[in-house]
């Protein structure tokens, strides 16, 4: 477990999982948000390839993500575990919607200098939005690249609920 892609939709905990495994693992932890969105109005990363490459050509790290389509293969191909946080949405739909009326009340600044809005709610890609209409495709697509064999061998760790997770993590 070294090159290790910890997924799940939008508000399921993975970028503080990720964070955790760095911490015990000694692993250089990655956030694909930040990597993603590198300015204002949310503006994309033009080295977004490149620098995926760069980054996961080494022999340890732990991204927090699926990829965006443009990285997706790459990540898949060069992990050798994926952690799926696999949980339902009565479990992520609270989290993400916490998350979200916290950062947009505290005016938190993200990735690029970006912050959620008020107005930004509105929006089909505001992640609380995003984690209820994906839901479904996400877990769908994770589990249809688990079982390809272009990506074995790939370890991978489907955990149902936190506690599960929790247990696991306890565990290392």
């Amino acid at each position: 477990m070294k090159r290790i892609l910890v997924v799940g939709v939008t508000g399921s905990g993975k970028s503080t999982l990720a964070r955790a495994l760095s911490n015990r693992l000694g692993l250089t932890y990655h956030e694909m948000d930040a990597l993603y969105f590198d300015g204002p109005g949310w503006s994309v990363n033009s080295e977004l390839v490149d620098d995926v490459s760069r980054l996961t050509a080494g022999s340890g790290w732990i991204i927090d993500s699926l990829g965006s389509p443009e990285v997706r293969d790459l990540l898949w191909d060069r992990a050798d575990t994926v952690i799926w946080l696999d949980y339902p949405k009565r479990v992520v739909m609270p989290r993400v919607l916490r998350r979200s009326v916290r950062r947009t009340v505290t005016r938190e600044v993200l990735f690029g200098g970006n912050r959620e809005t008020w107005t930004g709610w509105l929006s089909r890609e505001h992640p609380a939005w995003w984690s209820w209409s994906q839901h479904g495709t996400r877990r769908r697509e994770v589990a249809h690249r688990t079982r390809d064999p272009r990506f074995a061998p790939l370890d991978t760790l489907r955990f149902g609920h936190p506690r599960d997770t929790e247990a696991w993590l306890s565990s290392l």
